[in-house]
């Protein structure tokens, strides 16, 4: 975990270097790209790396920035593929009826009676919308519901659950067992 062991989120990805000067070309997951390193320090997915953006810009591939540290060419290119994090306590609050990814992330799944389904493991984007990821209760399954209000109606951060309308079951199930 980054410092201090909070929960972190994921800003961005470093994509490949640019140019001989040491800058990187960063895929940013920001609402404004050029704005990834607005949030102060990143760390990579250990924790154990720090990255301080110098300067940065949009273009067409990404973000190019500047790292405080990385000189050359071979250094950005060690870098590729890293994943950028920031603390989660560093981020602004979620404005109504939107959520961090991360703070969705541990949530008990009930069905509309409050009957347990699982709990929230992971929230996927495959490129159609977000995803779910439920693991199922009394088993290591998981399975992915739309992250839409038809099958999401509800989402108590205090009681920290969310109501989860399932789809009526096809028959299907029952075969793979």
């Amino acid at each position: 975990m980054a410092a201090g062991g909070s929960r972190r989120v994921l800003l961005g990805r470093i994509a490949d270097a640019h140019g001989i000067r040491g800058e990187v070309v960063i895929h940013s997951y920001t609402s404004t790209p050029e704005d990834i390193g607005a949030y102060g320090a990143l760390f990579d997915a250990a924790g154990a790396r720090s990255f301080e953006i110098e300067n940065a810009r949009p273009t067409a591939k990404g973000v190019v920035a500047r790292l405080k540290g990385v000189g050359d060419r071979n250094a950005a290119e060690a870098l590729k593929g890293t994943e950028l994090y920031v603390d989660r306590d560093t981020l602004p609050a979620a404005a109504d009826d939107e959520f961090y990814h991360a703070d969705l992330i541990g949530l008990a799944a009930v069905d509309p009676e409050g009957k347990t389904i699982g709990e929230i493991v992971d929230v996927q984007n495959f490129g159609a919308g977000d995803l779910l990821e439920v693991r199922l209760a009394g088993t290591g399954r998981t399975e992915f519901v739309p992250f839409d209000e038809a099958t999401v109606p509800t989402i108590d951060m205090r009681a920290r659950r969310v109501v989860v309308v399932l789809p009526p079951m096809t028959g299907d199930e029952d075969a793979e067992e």
